[in-house]
């Protein structure tokens, strides 16, 4: 066991070829970054109001291929307003996977709505869309032309699928659950910026999305996020309650709505401007470092790297180190050598079902989810690599 430990440690030590401290990721600043936050400062417009906004969003736009592209504040304030776009009430049930980031639930609490957890495909880390549709049928019932949970007797609205470590859901089979029940689906892309799904980006499979920037996502804006949809009126919404719901006038504030002060300030867009114009760098570099692990564990017995989806073309946000089933006693002591020889790895997250405030919250059997969560080690993944 402490052989095997310490073998995984000199492979990953062999990969990234560092002796200083080596985090999951960092940015990397190595483009025209200076250069625009500097001509942002001196234009003087440094809040939402600014060129590099709309320049943001109209890059984002062409790289995604999808058509409205709003930015915002964060990724998590994008899913708060693409869940408020989808005309959620309070009490109604939101599907998300157990097996996500904190985010996903927070933004479904914020409106009131109920967390439902489901779980997730071995194969994709993402929801498992045939045993989803198993557990539908059994628990819930169409009325009024809505899905209705037997057990609570609430609305389930709308699902949030999660593109994990930037590897996509399955979204055809998912859409053809969801379509069954009149489900909205709203992709958490917080991940998956630069990641195809049958060639399309994510993103343009659903109502709508939301994306993150923050400092450890393939590229960054420091703090920030997107909603993109394909829909011009959700646009045009989502544009309006990002700022405060205020009705453009020269002098008057009116404002006709309960709205949000979420728009992203000019200097992240100019940040983020300069980052996505070094977009299929980093991805082609986060590629090849994959490639490279899976090389180096191939003959590795009980672990292997996670492979992105056939379907798929991954930007490998993050490596997956994961552990076959009955090695899952090695998880901590892995993390422990690691992290001792300046390796930053960790867990993946605890499951939302687990924590205090989502213990009554609704599910489904969760074994596949609960497997990984004992089994998924993340080590470092920066393109810098």
């Amino acid at each position: 066991m402490i052989i095997k430990t310490n073998k995984i440690k000199n492979i990953l030590k062999s990969v990234i070829n560092q002796e200083m401290f080596t985090p999951l990721h960092a940015p990397i600043f190595e483009g025209n970054e200076i250069k625009y936050v500097t001509d942002c400062i001196e234009s003087n417009f440094v809040s939402s109001v600014g060129e590099y906004v709309t320049r943001l969003e109209e890059m984002l736009q062409e790289y995604t291929g999808v058509k409205y592209a709003v930015v915002t504040v964060n990724g998590t304030a994008a899913l708060h307003v693409s869940l408020l776009l989808c005309d959620l009430k309070r009490e109604d049930e939101v599907l998300i996977p157990a097996l996500t980031f904190i985010a996903t639930a927070n933004a479904v609490s914020y409106i009131g709505a109920t967390p439902h957890f489901v779980d997730v495909n071995e194969n994709t880390l993402g929801v498992d869309s045939e045993k989803l549709d198993t557990y539908l049928e059994n628990i819930s019932i169409m009325q009024d032309g809505y899905c209705i949970n037997k057990q609570s007797g609430k609305r389930i609205k709308a699902i949030v699928p999660m593109h994990t470590f930037g590897h996509p859901v399955d979204m055809d089979a998912l859409n053809k659950v969801v379509e069954k029940y009149n489900i909205d689906v709203i992709e958490d892309a917080a991940e998956s910026l630069g990641s195809f799904y049958k060639d399309e980006h994510t993103g343009n499979h659903s109502k709508l999305s939301a994306i993150s920037f923050n400092g450890n996502k393939i590229i960054t804006t420091g703090g920030g996020g997107a909603i993109l949809t394909n829909d011009e009126a959700l646009a045009k919404k989502a544009k309006h309650i990002t700022t405060t719901a205020k009705i453009p006038h020269k002098w008057e504030f009116n404002h006709d709505m309960i709205g949000y002060n979420y728009r992203m300030p000019a200097l992240n867009a100019a940040l983020g401007v300069a980052q996505l114009e070094q977009m299929d760098k980093f991805v082609e570099k986060k590629r090849a470092l994959a490639l490279h692990y899976m090389e180096a564990f191939k003959d590795i017995e009980g672990v292997k790297i996670f492979k992105e989806p056939e379907y798929t073309k991954s930007n490998y946000w993050l490596n997956a180190l994961i552990l076959d089933k009955g090695y899952e006693n090695m998880r901590d002591e892995i993390l422990q050598v690691t992290n001792d020889a300046g390796i930053m790895t960790r867990p993946i997250w605890t499951l939302m079902s687990k924590l205090k405030m989502f213990k009554e919250s609704p599910k489904m059997d969760l074994s596949i989810s609960e497997s990984l969560e004992k089994r998924v080690i993340n080590i470092p993944s920066g393109a810098w690599l």
